[in-house]
């Protein structure tokens, strides 16, 4: 098969190399639509992968293309998205069915080979099965939705407050519409780009703020949700929540966060509930987050518009698709790979 094949800092090349072989209870999948994730930057581009050469990729759709021996409820041809995460599912966290939390897990695009190929391989519980009338491009919006309810479990979500989304990305956005199908009293999207605004009142946003030009900060939110992992939202965050509020970091920071006494004082004098979140799975395994996600992409209710894709590729033009991240400001949206 093709694979895009990155061989060193910044040297991605496609070409041929072996198709993966299954075992019993494993599934080849035909990689139809993989998205470039934020995490895959940065191993890309500035060493950070676990090692080389690798097959990067972690956000994909496809076609079974061949089922093991002990494999049931799979056909040839089923509509699957992939769920990244293999667990050890013998550590404690495992056994209490926190698998986000494994402390023995690989993972499909940066620990083992992923789906920047024309094929890629993974244990049958770890393939997500989808109507046909979801596109292979929403199927590869599968991972991002999946840790967007993550977020919404992790904070002990309940309806019938506003909440607040900090960041307007694709997690940002999952976020909202999770927030709405199970009953936020509204909810508001704050972000600087007008064109991310947009699409999260096109989405269902009930508000919107654009942060460069509203200094103005209610503190009226029951939950909030950061999704962007900058310094600037983490500590906005603090402020927009109200008292007993429920606070969840869904972002990633790559940056130092500093708080001033009095900015860090809202925890003690707010009482708010703070919490992280991390990727997207929970018992039995890999969790109602990718099966609801399934369930209300199907319906229609969890909205899925071609303005989250920024720009598609083809799997052979894969270098110069990370090259554009070298200027990560001009690229307003998921970029796309797909296989020919």
């Amino acid at each position: 098969m093709k694979a895009g094949i990155l061989y060193k800092n910044e040297d991605i090349r496609y070409e041929e190399t072996d198709k993966p072989v299954i075992s019993d209870n494993e599934v080849l999948v035909k990689v139809r639509m993989t998205g470039i994730c934020g995490s895959d930057v940065p191993r890309v581009l500035y060493n950070g992968a676990h090692y080389y050469p690798i097959i990067l990729g972690h956000e994909f759709s496809g076609e079974i293309a061949q089922i093991g021996a002990k494999v049931e409820g799979f056909e040839i041809g089923d509509r699957v998205s992939g769920a990244p995460l293999i667990p050890c599912m013998k550590c404690e966290d495992c056994q209490n069915g926190n698998f986000s939390l494994c402390k023995n897990y690989t993972f499909i695009g940066s620990r083992i080979q992923g789906s920047f190929a024309e094929y890629v391989k993974m244990p049958a519980v770890n393939a997500i099965k989808f109507d046909k009338s979801i596109s292979f491009e929403q199927g590869a919006f599968f991972e991002p939705a999946t840790v967007a309810l993550h977020g919404i479990k992790c904070a002990e979500y309940t309806g019938g407050k506003d909440v607040a989304v900090l960041g307007g990305g694709t997690i940002g956005l999952f976020t909202m519409q999770w927030a709405k199908i199970f009953g936020a009293k509204s909810v508001t999207v704050f972000d600087i780009s007008d064109s991310r605004l947009e699409l999260a009142k096109k989405l269902g946003a009930d508000h919107t703020v654009n942060t460069s030009n509203e200094k103005t900060v209610q503190s009226k939110y029951g939950f909030v949700f950061e999704t962007a992992g900058q310094p600037q939202t983490t500590k906005l965050a603090f402020e927009l929540a109200r008292n007993k509020a429920s606070v969840c970091y869904i972002g990633t920071p790559h940056d130092n966060v500093t708080f001033t006494p009095r900015e860090w004082e809202n925890v003690n004098r707010k009482e708010f509930k703070l919490t992280g979140s991390w990727m997207s799975y929970s018992a039995p395994f890999p969790g109602d987050e990718w099966t609801l996600t399934a369930h209300y992409f199907k319906t229609g209710s969890l909205k899925f518009d071609e303005s989250l894709i920024f720009r598609k590729y083809p799997m052979k033009d894969i270098k110069e698709a990370f090259m554009l991240y070298k200027d990560p400001k001009s690229v307003g949206g998921k970029i796309m790979l797909y296989n020919d």
